[in-house]
């Protein structure tokens, strides 16, 4: 039986694409559980040192990993400049965003339920939908406690916020008062629309307990920056 020439170009083309998503290295990640201490992860150097840790478990710690989180005050950190420029692959070697520019576009980033994953490349608890798309209420929620939260202390373009009203649980170091930014890492809630990954609500506070009772454990966002 003869195959066309054209069969053949699209079959080379179709392994040619699969071939080039799988070799793409993972360097974006959700963190696959909280620190258990809350809002306090030791600081900007602390939160580096799980994502670290945390890739090295999963196979690409030869990279440099960063947290993806804001400080406020005088020595004010951004968390859109600790992560460098892109661009960023989940575990499933699926692009999540080209540059930072994209990365902070809702309209252009890939993140989400299919494609915001831990190191393992698994998704987090997220809020369930129904057949339209329309969030289920909470009582037939796919997963009995939703973990959609992730710590940032960021506004919508990855900027830290002024001094002032605390929105990093004092500078990732309080598990008890203050309070954090977060951001939905489904981009769902219980209402219509999407839901921003960088800045959706506050905490109630920085405890363990807080955050689970906001919605989430206290995870957060790694990003290899070479």
């Amino acid at each position: 039986m003869k195959i066309s020439k054209l069969k053949l170009i699209m079959a080379a083309g179709i392994l040619f694409s699969s071939a080039s998503a799988m070799s793409q290295e993972m360097n974006f990640f959700v963190t696959s559980a909280g620190s258990g201490h809350g809002g306090n992860l030791g600081g900007l150097a602390g939160a580096d040192a799980r994502c670290q840790a945390l890739a090295s478990v999963a196979g690409a710690g030869d990279k440099t990993w960063h947290a993806y989180l804001s400080t406020q005050g005088p020595n004010a950190v951004n968390a859109r400049d600790r992560i460098g420029s892109g661009p960023w692959y989940n575990a499933k070697g699926t692009m999540i965003a080209r540059n930072l520019e994209e990365l902070h576009t809702e309209e252009t980033n890939r993140l989400g339920v299919e494609n915001a994953l831990d190191e393992h490349g698994a998704p987090v608890p997220y809020v369930g939908v129904d057949n339209n798309g329309v969030p289920l209420p909470l009582e037939l929620q796919i997963t009995p406690n939703v973990e959609h939260d992730a710590l940032t202390g960021s506004d919508i373009n990855g900027m830290a916020f002024p001094a002032g009203e605390d929105r990093t649980c004092n500078n990732w170091t309080s598990d008890d008062e203050g309070s954090a930014m977060l951001g939905h890492i489904d981009r769902r809630t219980l209402g219509p629309g999407l839901s921003p990954w960088s800045v959706a609500h506050p905490s109630s506070g920085c405890s363990q307990q807080a955050l689970i009772n906001t919605g989430g454990t206290g995870r957060y966002y790694c990003f290899a920056i070479d």
